[in-house]
């Protein structure tokens, strides 16, 4: 194999190609990036059994041929050469990259022990790129990351006739986003994706116009994949039942607050300094707004009054700060309202809906809902 590429094009495909890739594995051939040369292009792949991601980008290519390196390595070597042209060439079961007067030399893997990688056949719809990431990265923020259950470490991804719907939780707080896409195989399915993966997915093709989506599941294996501008990644599915979080959300809220999304997230933060870790903070909505406290610690307190503007009667709660905040952000709106339900325990508040407003009395269409449960951190 050898070939001249732009240094900038490698680099960027190989950084794609890696990044999934896990920092440790049992078998170092997993750590691996498959060079494959053929024609015009040059083929990147990266594959540990459980998420692959392939790419191609053209090349001057002199000998075809395929390779596989360390791909950590590589990416290392790619984001600090110092030439706009890089060789690649094989050499005596090493890799030669040659850029300007640097030369490295990475010795090879055996190619007939890497794993065969995943393959779509056929594609199961295609959705709006940036709706596609926005609505991850509102709702993977409220999956779980302890992995003593792996099914809630995932976003179930609910597949209906129009529309795409993303669901994660923690136990502690659940939150919901759909979005508009084209199912082009009228699919009606569920699928389970590890947080990470689909967090990573949505950064790296955010600005890309379009992803095709497709769910395969046989009797081999249950994989979902992502494409757009020569770009695939795949995962395996998280297998396990995810809890039917929906019925959680109420119908309709009676009591309720709206706030300016940015004024009270700010206060949090500022109340918050003086908590000591995992303490929530006391929120009491009346007439006159939301007063915020921190309380309970030797060292110090802390309270600040925002403006809200309260329907229904007075609400006094505890609320962990930074889950809090992370469904104020999440609303990406000027406004947040937050629905406060009710228990048959009058000490043990109900969850709070917190939804997005464009302003003090208009709902943001955006389907994005947050429930955040207070009386699981009351202390």
């Amino acid at each position: 194999m050898k070939l001249q590429i732009n240094r900038d094009l490698l680099a960027e495909a190989v950084s794609f190609a890696v990044k999934l890739l896990p920092q440790r594995t049992t078998l170092p051939i997993l750590g691996g990036i498959l060079l494959e040369a053929v024609g015009s292009d040059l083929n990147l792949a990266s594959f540990d059994y459980e998420v692959s991601s392939q790419t191609a980008v053209a090349a001057d290519v002199e000998t075809e041929g395929s390779v596989l390196v360390s791909g950590r390595l590589l990416n290392d070597i790619a984001a600090k050469l110092p030439a706009d042209e890089v060789t690649l060439s094989v050499e005596d079961n090493k890799l030669l990259v040659t850029s300007g007067s640097a030369r490295f030399e990475l010795f090879t893997m055996p190619l007939e022990e890497y794993p065969n990688l995943p393959q779509i056949e056929a594609w199961s719809g295609e959705v709006d790129a940036e709706r596609f990431s926005d609505a991850i990265s509102q709702v993977a923020v409220a999956a779980s990351r302890d992995d003593v259950t792996p099914v809630i470490t995932g976003v179930e991804i609910e597949v209906a006739d129009g529309e795409l719907t993303f669901l994660a939780t923690d136990r502690y707080r659940v939150a919901v986003r759909g979005i508009d896409w084209n199912n082009t195989a009228q699919l009606t399915e569920t699928a389970l994706v590890p947080a990470r993966t689909l967090s990573e997915v949505a950064k790296t093709f955010a600005h890309e116009g379009t992803v095709k989506i497709a769910l395969v599941k046989n009797d081999d294996r249950e994989i979902v994949g992502f494409s757009a501008n020569r770009r695939t990644v795949t995962s395996l599915l998280i297998k396990g039942n995810y809890p039917p979080v929906r019925r959680l959300f109420p119908e309709t809220v009676e009591n309720s607050a709206v706030v300016n999304t940015a004024e009270l997230i700010e206060a949090v933060r500022r109340v918050q300094v003086v908590l000591e870790r995992d303490s929530p903070l006391r929120f009491t909505f009346n007439l006159d707004g939301v007063t915020l406290e921190a309380l309970g610690s030797d060292q110090a307190q802390a309270s600040e009054h925002v403006e809200a503007f309260l329907t229904g009667d007075d609400v006094v709660l505890s609320l962990k700060p930074q889950f809090l905040i992370d469904g104020l952000a999440s609303t990406r709106s000027e406004f947040a309202k937050l629905g406060f339900t009710k228990t048959d325990n009058p000490h043990k508040p109900g969850p709070v809906l917190i939804t997005g407003q464009t302003s003090k009395n208009d709902v943001d269409p955006a389907r994005f809902r947050y429930l955040l449960q207070p009386n699981l951190l009351l202390r």
